[in-house]
């Protein structure tokens, strides 16, 4: 298994009940790719440096997961298709 960095900026208009679930629905798609929770740091609300999506700032949440290769573009997939996120990034970690 590789290990992997998820970076997410939810939607600022989610209330709190809305942004849990939305973080426990992604980390249902990682475990459901096969994938292994490790680590979810919630960084809150943050300013963007510039307008996304007519939005100026958003929820940031990191999760560090480990999976096979090919389960990432599943993952990938389905977070091009939420509404509620604004932007994601998904890299390799270099485990040492």
């Amino acid at each position: 298994m590789r290990a992997y960095e998820l970076m997410v900026i939810y939607s600022p208009q989610l209330d709190e009940e809305a942004l849990a679930a939305q973080i426990e629905k992604t980390k249902d798609l990682i475990v459901g790719v096969g994938g292994e929770i490790e680590k979810v740091d919630q960084w809150g609300k943050r300013r963007f440096a510039y307008e996304i999506k007519n939005n100026t700032e958003g929820f940031y949440v990191v999760i560090d997961f480990k999976a096979e290769s090919g389960a990432t573009s599943e993952v990938e997939r389905i977070l091009k298709i939420t509404d509620e996120v604004v932007r994601y990034l998904l890299v390799r970690r270099d485990v040492e």
